[in-house]
C-alpha cells in the first residue's frame, strides 16, 4: 500500500537528520485520497486531481513538488510508478524579502527598551536584553540561540547542537559577548532561573519563538523603527541580516578577502550551501557598488 511506501520514504529523511513534518502531513494524505482509489501504483492524472482541490496556486505547486518527489524515490524502485513532469504547475518560489539593516543605535535602543519590559524584578526582561544581543552579535537563529542549554556555553564559544538540517557547530563570541553572558547567568542565579536552559523567562523555561518575535516587534514599534500593524519594518531575523551585511561590509573594496571571508561566513550562520550567503551581497550597497564599478571597467576594457 501506498501508506507503507510513505511511512519508509519519511523514515529514510528522518534518518538524515530533517524533521519532515509538513512533508509526512501532505504525503499521507495523498496515500489517503490514492488508496481511496484503489491505486496500488502513483499515478500521474491522480497526483493532478489531488492538487487541484488546493485552496491557493503555491499550495497546489508545494503538494505537486513533494508528491513528485516521492514518486521519484517509488519510480526508481519499481517502473510502474509514475512521475509527474517538473514544474508542470509552475516554480512559484516567493522572492526573498528585502531586509531592514539595523543601525547599531537601533540595536542598542531595542535592547535598553527590553530592560523596562514587566514583570520588572524578574529576569525576563533581562533575558529579552541579552537574547536580543546575542542575535545582533552573533547573527545566531532564534531557534538555535532558544535551543541553547547551560552547558553550550564555553570558554570557546557556544556549541550549536540543533542547527538547522540537524547541523552542529562551534559559534565563538567576542569576550564582550563572553562577559555578558556570565553577567546574565549570575543574574539568573539571583533571581532564581534555575534549570539547563540557557535562556528563561518567568515560566523557567525559554520564550517561544512567537512570543520572542511579537516583544521585537513591540519594541520597534513603540521606538518608531516600525509603522502600525501591517506596515514593513525591522523584524527579529532581521538581526541575523545585519550581523551578515555589517561583516561583508569590513571587507569593502577588497573582493578576494570578500571571497575567503564569505567561506568562513558561510560555516558560522550554520549555512548548508554558500550560494545562500552569496545573498547578503544584495543587502550590501557598499559592495554592491564595488562589484558595478568593476564590472563597468570590465565592460570598457572589452569594447576598447
Amino acid at each position: 500500500m501506498l501508506s507503507n511506501h510513505v511511512a519508509r520514504y519519511v523514515a529514510l529523511h528522518r534518518g538524515l537528520g530533517l524533521e519532515f513534518n509538513e512533508q509526512e502531513r501532505l504525503l499521507e494524505l495523498f496515500a489517503e485520497y490514492a488508496e481511496a482509489h484503489e491505486d496500488v501504483c502513483v499515478q500521474t492524472r491522480r497526483v493532478h486531481e489531488w492538487c487541484a482541490s488546493a485552496s491557493s496556486p503555491n499550495s497546489a505547486r508545494t503538494k505537486y513538488d513533494t508528491v513528485r518527489r516521492f514518486c521519484a524515490f517509488l519510480n526508481a524502485e519499481d517502473p510502474q510508478h509514475e512521475v509527474p513532469p517538473a514544474n508542470a504547475l509552475g516554480r512559484g518560489k516567493r522572492p526573498r524579502p528585502a531586509p531592514h539593516i539595523l543601525e547599531p543605535e537601533q540595536i542598542r535602543a531595542i535592547m535598553q527598551a527590553a530592560l523596562e519590559l514587566p514583570p520588572k524584578n524578574s529576569i525576563s526582561p533581562h533575558t529579552y536584553h541579552c537574547l536580543f544581543g546575542l542575535l545582533a552579535a552573533t547573527g545566531l537563529r532564534i531557534s538555535e540561540a532558544l535551543a541553547l542549554q547551560r552547558r553550550d556555553f564555553t570558554e570557546d564559544g557556544l556549541i550549536i547542537r540543533q542547527g538547522k538540517f540537524g547541523k552542529s557547530r562551534l559559534v565563538p563570541l567576542h569576550s564582550t559577548m563572553q562577559r555578558a553572558l556570565a553577567d546574565y547567568l549570575a543574574l539568573r542565579d539571583k533571581l532564581g532561573g534555575n534549570g539547563d536552559d540557557l535562556f528563561v523567562v518567568k515560566t523557567r523555561r525559554p520564550p517561544s519563538a512567537t512570543r520572542v518575535y511579537v516583544v521585537f516587534v513591540r519594541l520597534a514599534r513603540e521606538l518608531g523603527f516600525r509603522g502600525p500593524p501591517g506596515a514593513r519594518g525591522p523584524r527579529l531575523h532581521d538581526l541575523r541580516h545585519t550581523f551578515a551585511v555589517r561583516s561583508l561590509e569590513a571587507c569593502a573594496h577588497d573582493r578576494q578577502a570578500v571571497r575567503r571571508h564569505m567561506a568562513a561566513l558561510s560555516v558560522y550562520l550554520g549555512h548548508a550551501d554558500v550560494a545562500n550567503t552569496y545573498w547578503y551581497l544584495q543587502a550590501t550597497p557598499v559592495l554592491m557598488r564595488d562589484i558595478a564599478e568593476a564590472n563597468e571597467r570590465l565592460f570598457q576594457g572589452e569594447a576598447a
